[in-house]
């Protein structure tokens, strides 16, 4: 940019883990511009989580209004117009909510990560980039207005208030916190009950104190209930029991983090906690904890090879596989030995 920006819009309006991924970028961009006001349109629930983030206004997009969303959005920026939006999300309701956001220059993603008409609702483009994280697709769009984010780091918004809740649910712990979040929004993307129960009983083998965390979804709390059944150990369940910022209070508080593709996954790597990522159905290399991809344990590459007969690197970047038994495939000795690999790697 020509000069620098004194007024930027973020449009990132879901899910959890994406939200967490941008957080880095925005606090990137407040380094370099710290006079510039930033507002942020957001979906309810990730709201929840970076409500109080400094420096920050939030305007919450409440899907489940249909097109009232819409309506107040348009409503709160009807005498405003930013210098510049960064449209970070391609699904077409975040297309159509870039419509009411008037700014000077909308920046979009490169033509290759472009679906659901994104095309239409920018003027500018970030650089394209080859076999990105998610998290780096969003460090073009600081780079696009002129900022330097190599390195990303967070400052979470989280109060003595909630680590303190957290403590208390914490309190029947010793000092080395093993915490399993063992769903996913998708029930296909979920390791097998009693193979997490036998991670339990290996963690607390070596001395953790093993938790289950998750919401307050049937799914989840039918989850948490197998797992303790079939365990051999004491497991502190967590699930439905936790606000999301007292959830990322437990999660910085843990030594360790075993989940699948998932929100709190992406959570604890923003408070520095290890994460040993279970992968099938998408790339983590694209999706997975950022900080910690070395700790993934996938079958995803193999998936991709039998279903599409050509590796990652041949195909769209981030292309899924499909199948509901996938997750199967991935072996307590696997995720034990990585388990053990990351207790000797991180001296947990």
């Amino acid at each position: 940019m020509s000069q620098a920006p004194r007024s930027i819009c973020i449009l990132r309006l879901s899910a959890i883990g994406d939200v967490c991924h941008a957080v880095a970028v925005v606090q990137a961009i407040q380094s370099q511009y710290p006079e510039a006001s930033i507002t942020w349109v957001i979906g309810k629930v990730e709201a929840m989580l970076l409500a109080e983030l400094p420096g920050v206004e939030f305007v919450i997009f409440d899907k489940k209004q249909g097109k009232a969303a819409y309506q107040s959005l348009k409503q709160t920026f009807k005498s405003r117009k930013f210098d510049v939006l960064l449209h970070m999300q391609v699904a077409f309701r975040a297309n159509w909510a870039a419509r009411c956001i008037p700014a000077k220059i909308k920046i979009g993603f490169d033509k290759g990560r472009s679906k659901e008409l994104h095309s239409l609702f920018v003027k500018q483009r970030i650089k394209a980039q080859t076999e990105p994280h998610v998290l780096e697709g969003f460090q073009n769009f600081a780079r696009a207005i002129g900022v330097q984010c190599d390195t990303p780091s967070w400052q979470m918004p989280i109060t003595v208030q909630h680590e303190q809740q957290a403590q208390m649910l914490l309190a029947d712990c010793n000092d080395r916190v093993f915490v399993i979040s063992p769903a996913a929004s998708k029930a296909e993307r979920n390791w097998l009950a009693q193979r997490y129960a036998q991670l339990a009983e290996h963690a607390a083998a070596r001395g953790f104190s093993v938790v289950i965390t998750g919401g307050p979804t049937a799914m989840e709390e039918d989850l948490a209930k197998q797992i303790i059944a079939h365990a051999q150990c004491n497991i502190i369940n967590l699930v439905g029991k936790t606000q999301l910022k007292v959830l990322l209070g437990v999660l910085k508080q843990a030594s360790l983090v075993l989940a699948p593709d998932t929100g709190p996954a992406h959570m604890a790597v923003t408070v520095n906690t290890p994460v040993i990522g279970l992968y099938a159905h998408s790339n983590p290399k694209r999706t997975g904890p950022y900080l910690y991809q070395d700790y993934v344990v996938e079958v995803y590459h193999k998936n991709l090879l039998e279903q599409r007969g050509k590796t990652a690197q041949q195909l769209p970047w981030g292309m899924r596989v499909k199948g509901s038994n996938l997750m199967q495939q991935i072996t307590v000795k696997q995720v034990v030995e990585m388990f053990d690999r990351v207790v000797e790697a991180e001296k947990l």
